[in-house]
């Protein structure tokens, strides 16, 4: 991936960088994720953290991505995310058996989905729930941070599971 590629242009409006530097960390999720050994997909490897493998992480993002633009921006039915699941604790993270290819498309769908959410709003829009109403723009820096965050997970992990690191 090239550094300067891979960034939004230097001058460009607010919606322009905010997605374009998103859309850079979603894309490392996926190229800290190159060349993964098919054996580490869902391995562990912090002790405290046995949900925490590169395959749960990957899910985790996927629905958070869900529950911030579907569930609490359009007001999609909570149901229809596993992480308001009562009975299964971090109900999202739980992906054994499934194959790190797939989650990485569920994952680049629900982004892309996102986008269009984003495309189809102004920034300043702001949900309908009373008690609790971020505006979109609020909305889309927040899974900046969250992406940005759980990219460093990885790339940890990764250094953790067979050596790989980099800035990209």
């Amino acid at each position: 991936m090239n550094l300067y590629e891979a960034r939004p242009p230097l001058v460009a409006d607010e919606r322009t960088q905010l997605i374009g530097w998103l859309d850079l960390q979603r894309r490392l999720v996926r190229r800290k994720l190159e060349g993964l050994r098919v054996e580490d997909e869902h391995r562990a490897v912090f002790p405290d953290s046995p949900l925490m493998t590169p395959a749960g992480l990957v899910a985790h993002m996927r629905w958070v991505e869900h529950l911030w633009f579907e569930v609490v921006f359009l007001k999609a039915p909570e149901e229809t995310n596993p992480m308001y699941r009562k009975d299964v604790e971090s109900a999202e993270m739980r992906v054994d058996g499934v194959p790190l290819a797939r989650l990485l498309d569920e994952f680049d769908a629900q982004w892309a989905r996102s986008n269009e959410i984003v495309a189809a709003h102004s920034l300043d829009d702001v949900t309908a729930d009373p008690e609790y109403g971020p505006s979109l723009r609020w909305i889309v820096l927040h899974m900046l941070e969250e992406t940005a965050r759980h990219v460093g997970h990885l790339d940890t992990m990764r250094e953790l599971l067979d050596g790989q690191k980099g800035y990209y």
